[in-house]
């Protein structure tokens, strides 16, 4: 792997868990406890440049620096974070590499969000009684008001920040 490349994966992950640990808020007013960062904004730039295979490495060495340096979530916390980041960044740019235009930028930023909701499901169904210790009953009841559209926001709202920053910002990161 070259030097530039290195240097580039190594600010971007730098970027996400800054961007992460001091950029957090609720988006939804019914799970306040439920919280977008923009963090995935920099993968997502760095995968659309670099490839899918890459923007999965990023995630997962993201999710685990975040865990480890905030002491937020521990394994369970970086699990679920590698899961659903890992998911919309890989679907989204694997996507837009089979059409790097601008339509397959958005194309695969859709996806990417319909892919990220839907393996939440199961993932909180599974880990989210087990890491917070409560019923199963509880996450059930809270997929259609919270879970779902939670995810869906965040991908939403990171595709859109990603639109908006990719062409700005990868020149920078990255080098043309």
């Amino acid at each position: 792997m070259a030097t530039n490349k290195i240097t580039g994966i190594s600010i971007l992950i730098a970027l996400s868990i800054t961007a992460g640990y001091l950029i957090h808020f609720p988006i939804l007013p019914q799970a306040p406890f439920l919280l977008y960062d923009p963090g995935s904004v920099f993968l997502l730039i760095g995968s659309f440049k670099m490839g899918s295979r890459t923007g999965l490495l990023m995630c997962l060495i993201t999710a685990v620096l975040f865990a480890l340096i905030t002491g937020q979530g521990g394994p369970y916390g970086a699990l679920m974070n590698f899961l659903a980041t890992g998911t919309f960044i890989f679907v989204s740019s694997k996507s837009y590499s089979f059409y790097h235009t601008k339509k397959g930028a958005i194309l695969g930023l859709i996806l990417g969000t319909i892919a990220m909701t839907l393996i939440m499901i199961p993932a909180n169904l599974i880990i989210t009684p087990i890491y917070l210790g409560v019923p199963r009953e509880v996450v059930v009841n809270m997929l259609v008001p919270a879970i779902i559209p939670f995810n869906l926001l965040k991908g939403i709202i990171s595709g859109i920040l990603t639109l908006m920053l990719y062409k700005r910002l990868y020149p920078l990161i990255i080098g043309s």
